[in-house]
């Protein structure tokens, strides 16, 4: 089920949303991979990287995994916010 991003909500509601959202995925790998990086820098995001991130919390759990494990390249819109996401995981910030 995709969720439309919400341009109109406070920042601070917009990263609790997505906290929760990134620690509740299809998978556990993702729930790990994703939650590990909005507790360690999602509010670290520019407004435009968290309506980013927000877009990319609607694809597909399996696809988003591919991307985080290099199986396959994230498409070219997510592919930088990817690998900041994988980058910080791997480094534990």
């Amino acid at each position: 089920m995709r969720e439309e991003p919400r341009h109109d909500e406070p920042r601070d509601v917009r990263v609790r949303r997505l906290k929760l959202r990134s620690m509740r995925r299809g998978i556990k790998e993702m729930d790990l991979i994703l939650g590990g990086f909005a507790d360690a820098g999602l509010a670290d995001l520019s407004d435009a990287d968290l309506a980013l991130y927000d877009e990319m919390l609607s694809e597909n759990d399996h696809d988003m995994y591919a991307w985080a494990s290099g199986q396959v390249a994230a498409p070219e819109r997510f592919a930088a916010l990817m690998a900041h996401v994988v980058g910080s995981v791997k480094l534990g910030r």
